[in-house]
């Protein structure tokens, strides 16, 4: 069994690539096994996700498994010692609802949205 996490991520996305870009400089620093995968890049092919569905959220593949959303927030921050608590606090019972219908309703919508636009104004 492969124990890297793989992390799909937009690497056109200000905020993405901020977030991500923090993430994978603590990863390198700590000599952590998480793999981060531009989605603009040929790495894609191996996800099973075409450009406009893995623009719309963070997918994490861990264990043979791919979680979106929150899920794969948590299971990245899990894997990074600093964040677990981060990963620990948004699955409390009462947390984890509110967590998923923030990201899954407001800000993954939002960001995408930004996304298009931007594409939109680079043609």
């Amino acid at each position: 069994m492969d124990d890297q996490t793989k992390v799909l991520f937009n690497g056109q996305c200000p905020v993405c690539s901020t977030e991500i870009g923090h993430c994978a400089r603590y990863v390198g620093k700590n000599d952590l096994p998480i793999r981060f995968d531009d989605l603009n890049s040929g790495a894609l092919d191996e996800w099973g996700i075409d450009a406009d569905q893995a623009a719309r959220r963070l997918y994490v593949s861990h264990r043979g498994e791919v979680l979106s959303g929150m899920p794969a927030f948590r299971v990245l921050w899990a894997a990074m010692p600093r964040y677990r608590w981060l990963a620990r606090m948004t699955g409390w019972p009462v947390i984890r609802p509110l967590t998923v219908l923030i990201y899954d309703r407001a800000l993954a919508p939002l960001i995408y949205k930004w996304h298009k636009r931007r594409q939109r104004r680079s043609r």
